[in-house]
């Protein structure tokens, strides 16, 4: 029972080092595009997330490979739902650019 109760807990903390790691990608993307330092906020979130996500997971997986999995687990689920709740809205995402003729 206390092993469950140990992987149920790398569960939830993957999927809490996932949303952070990817809302934090979404957040910065947003941020960025609109910044005249955009490769400043890309690499200084590179650096932030990744430190936390690698810190994180070490210290959930604490040299039990199960755990290490588990937490890989919730961090994949979050990664889908961030993408799920940031999608566009449907109508830009049937909208295609305009076909080009180029070639004869």
């Amino acid at each position: 029972m206390n092993e469950v109760l140990f992987l149920a807990w790398a569960l939830a903390a993957g999927f809490i080092l996932g949303a952070f790691f990817f809302g934090g990608l979404w957040w910065t993307v947003k941020r960025g595009l609109a910044s005249q330092r955009a490769a400043l906020w890309f690499f200084g979130s590179m650096l932030l997330r990744m430190s936390i996500t690698l810190v994180g997971f070490y210290f959930v997986g604490h040299k039990n490979w199960k755990r290490w999995l588990v937490c890989l687990l919730g961090f994949v689920l979050a990664r889908l739902i961030v993408q799920w709740l940031t999608r566009p809205p449907v109508e830009h995402r049937n909208a295609s650019a305009p076909e080009t003729r180029c070639a004869p």
